[in-house]
């Protein structure tokens, strides 16, 4: 029988993990083809998430909770989750009932068609427009930088097959982008039409500085287009400055009282010093991101792994 392997990354889920997990038991249990194991991330989360947690755990031995010592975000822990699955398919979902478990295998068979990789995709997601705007964004960043196929969409709901998470793994380094490092596996993948629900409880823990972080994460992460499209709009802004400066001898010799013009100077100054500094604040990125991971920033840090077997593993861990 083979095995599923579900990875949650869990944060200010106390009021919502236990009927996420519920429903993949159930489901997988009517189905009757597949065993399972569930790992749960608990991201550092300031309520009472890992108590709930540990309870299901000691109510399953196929249930594993990773305790992270601190907060690394939502593609950190999954990273720590996929270092602990062992199925044959991994499926990957949220913590708050938005990505429904009851369907997952719509994702699950369509892998037996020859896909390495199925995602969701939602008709009409239930999320703010603030939300909407980011995933948007966030899409198009992803054609763009890495690749990613037109007309595809990646969510936090997909199924993979385990190539594909043994080789996103392999990355060890912070500032993990999983869409980005799965990409750089397989591009063969699909899309299944799923509901996307209300969240059961609370709201979305992405502020918009997470946001901007992920988006400048995603932006920097795997491509150095970023830094081609700087260059070009180097060269592009020197040419448009150097004929500008053509026009205006070529005006001051044809028309000698024209006044020089103070205004139109300070607003090609301003332009130019804009451009230099973003690039710059670019390449600075780029350094530092750099500087970081040869300093072995670690991706996350496991305080505690709690499974019913083997009782809590106190010992702390860091990748």
């Amino acid at each position: 029988m083979e095995l599923l392997s579900f990875v949650i990354p869990c944060y200010r889920s106390e009021k919502t993990i236990a009927g996420v997990v519920g429903q993949i038991i159930g489901t997988v249990e009517k189905d009757g083809r597949y065993d399972y194991e569930i790992i749960c991330v608990n991201d550092a989360s300031p309520d009472g998430t890992l108590d709930v947690l540990c309870q299901l755990s000691d109510g399953n031995d196929k249930i594993t909770v990773i305790d992270l010592a601190r907060n690394f975000g939502q593609h950190s822990a999954i990273m720590a989750g996929f270092n602990y699955v062992s199925g044959d398919i991994i499926v990957c979902l949220d913590d708050d009932g938005q990505t429904p478990p009851e369907e997952m295998f719509k994702l699950i068979d369509k892998l037996s068609e020859g896909y390495d990789m199925v995602s969701a995709k939602y008709p009409k997601k239930k999320e703010s427009a603030f939300r909407l705007l980011g995933s948007w964004t966030a899409a198009k960043m992803g054609e763009l930088m890495v690749g990613k196929p037109r007309g595809v969409d990646l969510n936090s709901y997909y199924a993979a097959k385990r190539f594909v998470i043994d080789e996103t793994i392999k990355y060890t380094n912070a500032y993990p982008n999983v869409q980005g490092l799965e990409l750089r596996a397989t591009r063969n993948i699909t899309n299944v039409e799923i509901e996307h629900h209300e969240r059961l409880e609370g709201k979305s823990g992405y502020t918009l500085a997470k946001l901007i972080a992920l988006w400048m994460n995603g932006f920097t992460a795997f491509s150095e287009k970023p830094l081609r499209i700087a260059s070009i709009l180097g060269i592009i802004s020197s040419l448009a400055g150097f004929i500008f400066g053509l026009v205006i001898v070529i005006r001051r010799l044809i028309h000698p009282n024209i006044p020089i013009g103070y205004s139109s100077m300070m607003a090609v100054i301003l332009f130019m010093f804009g451009i230099v500094l973003i690039v710059l604040g670019l390449i600075g990125e780029y350094i530092g991101r750099i500087y970081i991971c040869i300093n072995n920033a670690p991706q996350y840090v496991i305080r505690s792994v709690i499974k019913k077997e083997n009782g809590p593993d106190s010992g702390s861990d860091s990748k």
